[in-house]
């Protein structure tokens, strides 16, 4: 039998209206006593929780995280020595034909007794406001593609296929373009002659795709609808951007985290505030670098069974700071003779594409956790030198390559003296 390591403590089973808590109280090597109650999730009821508590001296509290539902409780039961633990919901499950939310209560209050609750990372006050201004930035950046594609479609819908000449439908050329479309009047000769400098090579083409089209007044004023939105969304993104740097400023901690991250190839600055945002800017809280990389989801997932791995499929992690990562990686793969850019050449041509992204991505994972871990910029390591074996490796594999050409070229020849081809 598990021993209980604390003697008293509670667990909180949370709701959107109300939540259960289950004290437990009594030794280690006794039976403890139960108690369970209810209360509304209104912050009067709230600090009344806070209180029985306290009366009840618990020194650990426990609860699931439920969404963004937890967050009233713990900005309530924070405040004190009472310490709270936030526990994974796919840790803590109880049985099937078990649920209910005092048997949860109970069971998260058992297993808090007995030290089986690994909590989960809860960063400070202020890196909890900068997560929820760079997801914010996320979101409306998100928002602000889906209008791009609405454009898109309603353009494909009206037979206008400039979507199809132009690289960016939204730069300087396509602006104008679709600025022109608006007037009922305007001739594909004359909204081809808007494109600018590198269009204007494709002004042929821009005629032949607004040629015959069937844009309405209805098509119109979805396009005016769409663009009015993307201009407000490249508003708020834009103060976004201005209060991201101003909080990264204002704290010693995070500016110093984000200015090491973006030494890191590929990291930029809004990239390097959205991770550290997710990590927080002390790495204490991640043994390692394979634990980092585990709790982002970038490193290859674990699925043995009788001795055969049948899966190496990433966890789902932490989504945010994994998407941006990815792109960091994608960023860092382009840059001229650098780790991440020799580490994903190596392994594209097993892995392909978009499993030698994610590769380098735990790749740039691992360097972000020695940086941030050292808190001495990131220095690049040179190429590995060739060594005498890898050397004569190399001669072997491209001579045998051309006595094969030579081969293949004296056979074309062959063929070609008797059929009289050149």
């Amino acid at each position: 039998m598990i021993p209980a390591v604390i003697a008293r403590c509670a667990g909180i089973d949370v709701g959107r209206k109300f939540v259960d808590v289950c004290v437990m109280v009594g030794e280690a090597d006794a039976v403890p006593t139960e108690q369970i109650r209810r209360f509304s999730v209104l912050n009067q009821d709230l600090e009344q929780l806070h209180l029985w508590l306290q009366e009840n001296g618990c020194t650990h509290a426990v609860m699931e995280s439920t969404g963004s539902y937890w967050r009233p409780i713990h900005n309530v039961l924070d405040q004190g020595p009472l310490e709270v633990l936030l526990a994974n919901p796919q840790h803590v499950k109880n049985l099937r034909g078990h649920k209910t939310d005092k048997n949860d209560a109970r069971w998260l209050a058992h297993l808090l007794r007995h030290g089986m609750i690994r909590p989960s990372f809860i960063p400070d006050r202020s890196t909890r406001e900068l997560r929820d201004l760079t997801r914010r930035r996320k979101q409306l950046v998100s928002n602000a593609a889906d209008e791009r594609n609405r454009v898109h479609r309603v353009l494909q819908e009206a037979n206008i296929q400039v979507g199809a000449v132009l690289s960016d439908l939204f730069g300087t050329s396509g602006l104008n373009i679709l600025d022109a479309l608006m007037d009922p009047d305007a001739t594909p000769e004359r909204i081809a002659e808007l494109a600018v400098r590198q269009a204007r090579k494709k002004i042929p083409l821009l005629k032949k795709a607004l040629e015959g089209h069937c844009m309405t007044d209805h098509h119109r004023r979805l396009v005016r609808h769409s663009m009015e939105h993307l201009a407000f969304l490249e508003e708020d993104i834009a103060e976004l951007d201005r209060e991201i740097a101003e909080h990264v400023t204002g704290n010693a901690a995070l500016r110093a985290a984000t200015e090491l991250a973006q030494t890191v190839p590929g990291i930029q600055q809004t990239a390097a505030a959205a991770i550290v945002a997710e990590t927080g800017a002390d790495m204490s809280q991640f043994p390692s670098a394979g634990k980092l990389a585990s709790w982002l989801g970038t490193c290859p997932g674990n699925h043995i069974t009788g001795g055969k791995r049948k899966s190496g499929q990433i966890r789902k992690g932490n989504p945010w700071a994994r998407q941006a990562l990815v792109e960091c990686a994608w960023s860092a793969t382009r840059k001229k003779d650098s780790a991440p850019q020799r580490y994903y050449e190596q392994r594209r041509p097993r892995l392909k594409h978009k499993p030698a992204l994610v590769a380098t991505a735990h790749l740039l994972t691992r360097i972000l956790y020695e940086t941030l871990s050292s808190g001495k910029p990131y220095e690049p390591s040179p190429p590995q030198q060739l060594t005498a074996t890898k050397l004569q490796r190399l001669v072997r594999h491209h001579s045998r390559r051309l006595k094969n050409l030579n081969r293949w070229l004296e056979r074309h020849k062959q063929r070609c003296a008797q059929t009289g081809e050149l």
